[in-house]
């Protein structure tokens, strides 16, 4: 390759001279580069600061609320964020939040099935659904030209459910695959256990469907939990990417006539801390350690305080956290997976609700290896409620990741719309995302280790999975903690 290009080379500079002679000869027939082109406009210049887009909100009389926010981009998604989760199951409706989950986009009482997914596809659309303990999302995402055809579908689809028999059977058959597939991802498995554990009321229902409420379901029970939830002042259309005004046009006829429903009434839960252990046929055993967050998305300073003190905890995989070098300055990768060959993962997770939320430590290892596991564990956390464990280096590098997450996050189109839709659910507002980095370059050494020092004297929830027979007792690591 280099000795093609060197022949070229002494080819040309064979030749030079000529070269330049018919530069030269030329040079005066050619217009400077600043002459103005005839019939040719030039673009307005882009100014030096674009202003934020502003989320622009409308409650309509029956409780509704329709925001939006204009971005310059050429596709829009558009959401149905309802307050309705697996919270406000009741035993004889006790999974019909991941069946709706489901049966989402299926045949409604306008379209069959198939011309559902017809139209989607002709305007090239996406469609997702979604369901969590204290929320449904309906989302729809396409070119803003389509934005009256996507309106439309969203709403007909959440509204007009037609729950045909061979639909939901069909569905509750993949459910049954899908709890088998759960059933060998013991990281899942473990998180949904210690809310089980950990709670007393509404937040220990499962988020799955059990396994005996499978052949109990069906459209009766399904109609019944949407004429009760499904109410006007718990309903935010969200949207990204589209004028507000043309989506209240299209969007208010479809809404209005929705019942407005009684002031909601969240179902009570209460944390009071538990105890889990399940044995597989496994080599490993997994386990986690969560405590109580008090005041959840509500308490808006120590939930930041919460997402810095999880980004400085960090952790992953043996491997690395995440992908080569992604994560190997988290506080658990340096002191534990870096330390201990054993463990195959050790990682925090925060799992946060309106009111309240879960803090806490998940990780796998061999069975011989986990009463040490769990010790060190208990030992990380113990560590971050002490005074001068953490330094303010630690806690800049954590405060950066935690704005470059949610900035980076942010430049999505559809994680804009939900963010708008969530927050207008929990707050009846948007907070703008410079209040929020604000409040990150706030937190303080103090911060972290007061949070830290709140999580762990709320009582212990403990779980564990797999090779059960060498794991610790509930009393002795909760004394670890709750010393008398």
């Amino acid at each position: 390759m280099y000795r093609v290009a060197l022949s070229r080379f002494r080819a040309l500079k064979g030749r030079s001279g000529n070269l330049a002679a018919a530069r030269y000869a030329t040079s005066s027939a050619v217009a400077p580069l600043d002459t103005p082109l005839d019939s040719v406009s030039l673009p307005p210049p882009l100014p030096d600061y674009v202003a934020p887009s502003e989320t622009k909100i409308k409650t309509l009389s029956n409780g509704v609320r329709i925001a939006s926010e204009q971005l310059p981009t050429p596709a829009a998604s558009i959401g149905l964020f309802i307050n309705c989760g697996s919270i406000y199951e009741t035993p004889i409706s006790s999974g019909a939040s991941h069946l709706l989950e489901r049966m989402a986009f299926k045949s409604t009482t306008n379209r069959s099935h198939l011309r559902v997914v017809r139209e989607v596809e002709a305007i090239g659309g996406n469609t997702l659904a979604s369901a969590t303990r204290e929320c449904m999302t309906y989302t729809f995402d396409a070119l803003k030209t389509y934005v009256p055809e996507m309106v439309e579908l969203l709403i007909d689809c959440v509204r007009n459910p037609a729950f045909l028999e061979w639909e939901i059977n069909e569905e509750l058959q993949k459910i049954k695959a899908e709890l088998e597939e759960v059933s060998k991802n013991p990281e899942r498995l473990i998180l949904e256990a210690v809310h089980s554990a950990g709670y007393s009321g509404a937040l220990a229902n499962p988020l799955l469907v059990p396994e005996s409420a499978i052949d109990r379901l069906d459209s009766d029970i399904l109609e019944e939990f949407i004429t009760e939830n499904y109410k006007g002042n718990r309903i935010v259309l969200a949207a990204s990417g589209i004028e507000h005004e043309e989506l209240l046009q299209i969007a208010e006829p479809l809404l209005s006539d929705l019942p407005a429903g009684p002031p909601l009434n969240e179902p009570k839960s209460v944390y009071v801390g538990g105890y889990f252990r399940r044995r597989a046929d496994s080599p490993s055993t997994h386990f986690a350690l969560a405590f109580e967050v008090p005041g959840g998305w509500n308490n808006e300073k120590d939930t930041v305080t919460l997402t810095v003190l999880q980004m400085l905890m960090g952790g992953g995989g043996s491997f690395s956290a995440g992908g080569p070098g992604k994560g190997m300055h988290s506080r658990l990768y340096l002191r534990v997976l870096n330390e201990y060959q054993q463990i195959h993962s050790f990682s925090a997770f925060n799992s946060i609700f309106n009111n309240t939320g879960l803090f806490g430590i998940y990780g796998s290892t061999s069975s011989d290896f986990v009463s040490r596991a769990v010790e060190i564990a208990a030992e990380e956390l113990l560590v971050l409620a002490t005074e001068g464990s953490v330094s303010q280096l630690m806690i800049k590098r954590a405060q950066e990741a935690t704005k470059s997450a949610v900035l980076m996050n942010l430049e999505s189109r559809m994680i804009i719309a939900e963010d708008i839709g969530r927050q207008i659910l929990t707050y009846g507002e948007r907070k703008s995302v410079n209040a929020f980095l604000k409040m990150v370059d706030e937190v303080t050494l103090r911060d972290i280790t007061n949070m830290a020092k709140k999580i762990i004297s709320s009582p212990l929830t403990m779980a564990y999975y797999g090779d059960v027979f060498r794991v610790p007792s509930y009393e002795s690591v909760s004394s670890k903690f709750h010393a008398k």
